[in-house]
């Protein structure tokens, strides 16, 4: 066993299927390497089984009910090792912020799998790691599809459809990806009442929609493997004008996405749940996407993230 074992993940997004998902359609997840969350657990003399992080600070039999899946993560972490009797400190640094549909959760998940792993050196296979992480996912989503975990923990994008794996794509893409918070908690729960109001009182209509957004996906996975940016803000602002008919927007999300459109961006749309939490847009430059972020700060945003797109390879 080491003095500190230390583990790593990373922030996500829907690049495209969110709600059309939950009726069969696929979605496209892209993980976001450049907006990290870091586990850190150093073993101590004293004190017993302290947490630091932005949320919460003391003792892991005192965690708050919000952090109920963390903990009992962690338990089950402590059984498996046999490290009841081990003392440490864990501290947990994010970059990425809660509720807003970044994976926040299931990175927080994959690094303390990580951590534990490392501190007691053992190796770590991705099915384990997943399975793992599942443990707290069950307890934060109740019933989760496994897709923020696998997206968190890859470094390709996820090509998902429920009840399946997650199947990695490749990506050959030159552009640069803006990511902005509204600053209002996502409401998913209310955004899925919302999709399912609109099958029943506009059925057609509604179908339509959800599956133009699965005819979309597949556009996109061509689009992210031929280096088609152009292409892929099309399809981004189509399937914006999806989401919006199904009534998933909402004010604080249109502004942002309109002003991104207004400024260069090649498309820009909503990301996971919707009713507030984040927007995105991609710009075929660096140069553009600072500029751009600036330009969403000036219109409400709270706080954006740029990331690069470009080739990856998968990763355990």
């Amino acid at each position: 066993m080491k003095e500190q074992g230390i583990g790593h993940s990373h922030a996500k997004i829907i690049l495209m299927g969110e709600h059309s998902v939950v009726y069969g359609e696929p979605a496209i997840a892209l993980p976001l390497p450049d907006v990290t969350l870091t586990v850190t657990i150093k073993l101590t003399n004293k004190g017993g089984h302290q947490i630091k992080s932005r949320y919460f600070e003391g003792s892991l039999n005192q965690i708050p009910e919000k952090m109920a899946g963390v903990q009992r993560l962690i338990s089950s972490l402590m059984q498996r090792f046999n490290g009841e009797s081990d003392q440490w400190t864990m501290t947990i640094k994010s970059q990425l912020p809660a509720e807003r549909g970044m994976g926040s959760s299931a990175a927080t998940a994959v690094a303390i799998v990580r951590a534990f792993f490392d501190l007691y050196e053992e190796k770590l296979g991705r099915k384990q790691l997943l399975q793992l992480a599942d443990i707290e996912e069950e307890v934060t989503h109740r019933s989760p599809s496994g897709l923020d975990a696998a997206t968190v923990s890859s470094t390709s994008p996820l090509y998902f459809v429920k009840g399946q794996a997650g199947v990695p794509l490749k990506m050959n893409l030159q552009a640069t990806m803006v990511i902005a918070d509204t600053g209002v908690k996502g409401a998913t729960k209310e955004a899925i009442i919302a999709v399912r109001h609109e099958l029943e009182t506009n059925h057609n209509a509604a179908l339509s929609h959800i599956n133009h957004l699965g005819k979309l996906v597949n556009l996109a996975k061509d689009y992210l493997s031929h280096n088609e940016a152009m292409s892929l803000g099309i399809a981004l602002n189509s399937a914006q004008s999806d989401l919006a008919a199904l009534n998933v927007s909402d004010e604080h999300l249109d502004r942002l996405i309109a002003a991104a459109n207004h400024n260069g961006a090649l498309g820009a749309k909503l990301t996971g749940g919707g009713r507030g939490g984040c927007m995105f847009a991609i710009t075929r430059t660096a140069l553009g996407a600072r500029k751009l972020a600036g330009i969403l700060k000036d219109n409400g945003a709270k706080q954006v993230w740029l990331q690069p797109l470009g080739d990856t390879e998968e990763i355990n």
